[in-house]
């Protein structure tokens, strides 16, 4: 069966990526866009809460249109919290997320992009064999 909804999915965050920089000459970069629109300029955070609410917007439409259950989160809240302090600290370390780097870097062809996006994906490689080994599956 073919993979629509991914397809669809991947072909919007591609397009978005692109009108962003085009439109406005900014990156499509959630970490950055998120503290942007935490502390940046009045007239700056505008479009980052424009553009997060139409996350949002999109993620209702997605699931009204295709009929699909919202995912189910079985972790405990001050889990999910720790883990996204967690990300967010290696956010700001890493100089970057990886849709800025993934999605927008290698887009670019950034050296610092594809070795930061080649690091997030041995260590997520790591991780999951880690807990798949030790703790029971993730």
């Amino acid at each position: 069966m073919f993979p629509f909804w991914p397809v669809v999915g991947g072909i919007l965050i591609g397009l978005s990526a692109v009108l962003l920089m085009v439109l406005i000459g900014r990156i499509a970069g959630i970490a950055g866009i998120v503290w942007g629109a935490l502390t940046g300029t009045e007239g700056d955070r505008v479009w980052r809460w424009l553009f997060l609410a139409g996350l949002l917007l999109g993620t209702l439409l997605f699931h009204s249109i295709s009929g699909r259950a919202y995912p189910e989160i079985n972790a405990s809240f001050p889990l999910a919290l720790s883990a996204g302090l967690i990300v967010g600290v290696g956010v700001r370390m890493g100089s970057g997320c990886t849709s800025g780097h993934g999605v927008c870097g290698i887009g670019r062809l950034s050296p610092r992009s594809l070795v930061a996006t080649t690091i997030f994906m041995l260590v997520a490689i790591a991780v999951v064999a880690v807990m798949n080994t030790f703790v029971g599956g993730v």
